[in-house]
């Protein structure tokens, strides 16, 4: 399976770039999340918030699945992120089956992309430069709350 860009795919993208910046603004990991069904209809929004709720767990998947509530099904939808989902976020991925995932950027975390290829999930690889800046930047300045997002905390 070959995984390609959607032309509907830039408004939901769009959503979880500004959602990361949302985050970054307010000072948190600037890694946004939009889920969208499979007729393009944007479901929920997301972004991290480790930071501001002092809780492990806010990954800017995670925010987006909470905020888009209970669904019966979620095997039609694609999640868009801004950064290469994290060993949590993948498995909240293949937990609820989502077939595809739409990723800005893997160059500043890796993450767990060939897990979820492995799983069968068409993983879409962006490779946006305004996304890897914001990473980098937010890296950069924040080294300690990076690695403790990422579970590298001294």
């Amino acid at each position: 399976m070959t995984a390609m860009w959607q032309e509907s795919d830039s408004t939901a993208f769009s959503l979880a770039k500004s959602q990361a910046q949302k985050s970054f603004d307010e000072g948190g990991i600037p890694i946004g999340s939009t889920l969208v069904d499979k007729r393009g209809e944007i479901i929920g929004t997301g972004h991290n918030q480790r930071v501001q709720l002092a809780d492990p767990t806010a990954h800017g998947e995670v925010s987006c699945l909470r905020n888009a509530g209970l669904r019966g099904n979620y095997a039609d939808c694609t999640i868009f992120t801004t950064l290469a989902p994290c060993a949590m976020c993948t498995g909240a991925i293949l937990l609820f089956k989502i077939s595809r995932v739409v990723v800005g950027e893997a160059t500043t975390y890796t993450g767990d992309l060939e897990r979820l290829r492995e799983a069968g999930v068409e993983v879409v690889l962006v490779d946006d430069a305004e996304c890897i800046e914001l990473m980098q930047r937010f890296i950069a300045e924040n080294p300690e709350t990076w690695n403790e997002d990422i579970g590298e905390g001294v």
